[in-house]
């Protein structure tokens, strides 16, 4: 039931024929899981909390990065270096008490997906890389969970409704995930700071079909759109029964991080050891210039882009560890340093930068 202060909050809800008081008691009931507080997270977050979905859990373990601030509009200067689940309960019990928010810190796995999203009815997929979408995916088609995916590339965005009423799911549009370091992400080409308001927004409207039933969810569809020229499509795609038959939950970093037979690799660990004994080698870290400035471990800095350009700076006498964020562009330097100038001395840091603890 709702209280007389709910019916006075949503009462532009409740005038609608669509949705009305039993529609809003249904938003009420809804237990939403949003996956990553981050560019996609924070208006999907702060739309639901308004319209006043029940229970909204907040699934992301990264902390608030000054670089964030251009585009996740739920945080601010004075949030830096707070985890960001816990930064957003904060802000959007102000912004609806009504709402019971829980935050899930913990990274999510193959050993805790299941757990954690089979508490809720729907899951919403704001993640920003591939290991994590094929998982999310998957678990949801193993608990028969709706889910609602969004991603953003520059200046495009996608929006698509997976696993709604057994149809078809994020393998059926992508069977396969991209090879390590395939694809780049926002931290190496940008995004238009406005472009995750607009995807996350779409996001939550189609959060919204779903719990209200009502409308046209777009499950089997695409859309796309193109921020620069306003272009909009959607794009129809099958179901594949195969997909749909998913039984276990595996390792998906083996997938998007660079672990490939032919390109030799070192521990953290073992580069930390490297660095403690002071070992004769060379460290290079291959992101762009803006993230080295505001997180590395020393080393040069020489982008993928230009580390053609820059062959003659790179050792060949010794030991070479070259570097990223997480393992795919380094990977794809050591294949091209290796393929077309023969080196034989260099070794990928696993997981990259960001196993660095």
């Amino acid at each position: 039931m709702l209280s007389k202060e709910e019916i006075n909050r949503y009462s532009r809800h409740i005038l609608l024929s669509g949705i009305g008081t039993e529609g809003q008691e249904k938003l009420k009931g809804a237990k939403v899981l949003v996956i990553g507080a981050g560019g996609l997270g924070c208006p999907v977050l702060q739309y639901l909390t308004a319209a006043g979905v029940g229970t909204i859990g907040i699934a992301d373990d990264d902390i608030v990065d000054e670089s964030n601030l251009q585009r996740q509009v739920v945080f601010s200067t004075e949030d830096v270096s707070r985890q960001k689940a816990e930064v957003a309960v904060q802000k959007l019990k102000l912004q609806n008490p009504n709402v019971n928010l829980i935050s899930h810190i913990s990274r999510l796995t193959s050993a805790n997906a299941l757990d954690l999203i089979k508490n809720y009815n729907l899951v919403i997929d704001g993640s920003d890389n591939f290991p994590t979408r094929y998982l999310v995916n998957d678990a949801c088609v193993m608990l028969n969970k709706p889910l609602v995916f969004g991603s953003i590339f520059k200046f495009e965005g996608q929006v698509s409704v997976f696993n709604y009423k057994s149809g078809p799911t994020y393998r059926c549009l992508f069977p396969e995930p991209p090879g390590a370091g395939e694809v780049p992400n926002c931290s190496e080409v940008g995004v238009l700071g406005v472009l995750p308001g607009m995807i996350g927004t779409i996001m939550a409207n189609e959060a919204l079909k779903v719990i209200l039933e009502i409308g046209n969810v777009l499950s089997g569809k695409l859309f796309v759109l193109d921020a620069l020229s306003m272009h909009t499509q959607i794009v129809s795609f099958k179901k594949n029964p195969v997909n749909l038959k998913i039984t276990s939950l595996t390792d998906y970093e083996q997938f998007c991080v660079a672990n490939a037979a032919g390109v030799k690799e070192i521990s953290v660990d073992e580069l930390k050891k490297m660095i403690k004994s002071r070992a004769d080698f060379q460290l290079i870290d291959v992101r762009e210039q803006s993230e080295y400035m505001v997180l590395n471990i020393s080393g040069e800095n020489i982008p993928l882009g230009s580390i053609e350009q820059h062959v003659s700076k790179i050792a060949r006498d010794k030991k070479v560890v070259i570097h990223c964020k997480m393992g795919g562009r380094s990977k794809r330097a050591i294949e091209v340093l290796e393929k077309k100038y023969g080196f034989t001395n260099l070794y990928n840091l696993a997981g990259g930068i960001d196993a660095w603890k």
